[in-house]
């Protein structure tokens, strides 16, 4: 295709040209009949949002994704470029991408009208389809154009087309254009997007010009935010073919799996292990957080908090070994500790919650609910609570025991000699058949145990005590 240079050479080989709404649709029907997947990389909507979604695409309509933050509404918009042809042909040496064949501004259609089939014709690419813009601050001259006064004093005719400065939706002609966090936009410029979305095309100013857009308008909001009064005007919304609504993950599978996706630490070395349990409780850790009475709800919790969490505990356990000279990094419950900076500014508590309770109080009773319900999951208390009451007894009869996040592997392994009835538990989950399953699996027990009121915990920097209930 792209040793094709004229519109003369794209005519013989005839190339069909589509609106980018029938090409997305088409595109979308050959990867639905070959089943492939669509939307590589995005869990938990495929009965849910992606559905509503693809019909959208095949109505050929503009959308609007309704969600609160980090529910991959940016991400499903940017993917919808794999829905485009790789290359498609546009009139070369025009400022706007334009049709070989349809051209929409006065220089493309004097070129046309001048060269015929000698028209010179370049190839753009897919991911140079694709633009968005930020809604607040966002002004008419932004997304739509405006006079450019360099033009004008170099000779151009104030009311002419040559004195245009493109904005950015009109740049995204040919291709796809998104607008994020659309209750933020300027009043006048949703007024500017009535005849858009509608007509598909753009006027600027008083000057006596139309461009019929060939475009696809995406649109991100906060659900709240859309649907409170004054923020959107309703000519607007009326002119949005569908709105679609994300929410977040079903279950801590579908959690775990993107946050397993998104997780990238700069270090490769040394190798770091995460126990499955300890990356269990880091996702429960943003489920409990999703359904507190002490976080705002109606701002939301990112996925972000469970991605950041999971990072600082891999680096954590880095840390840990390269100070230690181990070769190996294991991820314990200690490390959960440290989640606390990667936790400021993706969860607002409630406005109305008791002002005594800081925001550190708030994020270690969400780590202690969290690991109550993974712990509980492994070992059912109605099953062990014999064994819970024998290990908080012998810890009892040694009087405390001691953890620390610097504390290395081999110290470990005078804990089962102290109580040894936590064998029998490390034993029942296989935890005793590896070094670093068994020494994360101690303290997972005796966190486990501390929040099913078996034990007493105090912290004290980096180090953990822990004691029997009665002893306090």
């Amino acid at each position: 295709m792209e040793k094709v240079k004229t519109l003369g050479e794209l005519k013989r080989i005839g190339y069909k040209e589509k609106t980018v709404k029938k090409e997305m649709a088409e595109n979308l029907s050959q990867k639905l009949k070959s089943k492939e997947n669509i939307f590589p990389g995005i869990h938990g909507y495929e009965e849910t949002v992606l559905p509503q979604l693809i019909h959208a695409i095949l109505s050929g309509h503009n959308l609007v994704m309704l969600g609160e933050k980090g529910q991959a509404k940016t991400r499903i918009i940017r993917s919808l470029v794999n829905l485009l042809d790789e290359y498609i042909p546009i009139l070369h040496g025009t400022e706007i991408p334009e049709s070989p064949f349809h051209p929409i501004t006065a220089k493309g259609k004097k070129l046309l009208l001048e060269l015929e089939d000698d028209t010179p014709i370049t190839w753009l690419h897919r991911e140079e389809r694709y633009g968005e813009r930020l809604a607040p601050g966002a002004k008419i001259a932004d997304i739509i154009g405006d006079l450019d006064p360099s033009k004008i004093v170099g000779g151009e005719p104030l009311s002419s087309e040559g004195a245009v400065f493109f904005g950015l939706l009109p740049r995204m002609n040919r291709g796809i254009f998104a607008i994020n966090e659309l209750p933020d936009l300027d009043y006048l410029v949703q007024v500017s997007l009535f005849n858009i979305l509608e007509e598909a095309d753009i006027q600027i100013r008083g000057i006596p010009i139309r461009f019929p857009l060939d475009v696809v308008i995406c649109f991100t909001a906060n659900p709240e935010d859309y649907a409170r009064s004054g923020k959107i005007i309703s000519q607007l919304k009326d002119r949005i073919g569908s709105e679609i609504r994300t929410h977040y993950p079903k279950s801590r599978a579908i959690g775990l799996a993107i946050t397993r996706q998104e997780v990238n630490v700069p270090l490769d070395e040394p190798p770091v292990f995460m126990p499955p349990f300890v990356e269990e409780i880091i996702e429960e850790f943003t489920i409990q957080a999703r359904h507190s009475h002490l976080i705002n709800q109606k701002s939301g919790v990112s996925a972000r908090l469970s991605i950041a969490n999971y990072e600082i505990a891999l680096s954590s356990a880095r840390k840990r070994a390269l100070i230690l000279g181990e070769e190996k990094a294991l991820v314990r419950l200690t490390d959960l500790g440290n989640i606390f900076a990667s936790c400021s500014g993706k969860i607002e508590l409630d406005p109305y919650r008791d002002e005594s309770i800081t925001e550190y109080q708030v994020i270690l009773k969400l780590l202690d609910s969290a690991t109550k319900v993974v712990f509980e999951e492994y070992y059912p208390p109605k099953k062990y609570n014999e064994v819970f009451n024998e290990i908080s007894a012998q810890i009892f009869r040694h009087g405390t025991l001691e953890i620390s996040d610097g504390m290395p592997l081999s110290a470990y392994k005078q804990i089962p000699e102290i109580a040894p009835s936590i064998w029998d538990l490390l034993h029942e989950k296989g935890f005793d058949k590896d070094e670093l399953l068994f020494v994360s699996g101690i303290e997972f027990i005796l966190e486990g145990l501390t929040v099913n009121q078996k034990l007493s915990r105090r912290r004290q920097g980096e180090i953990i005590t822990f004691k029997t209930v009665d002893l306090y």
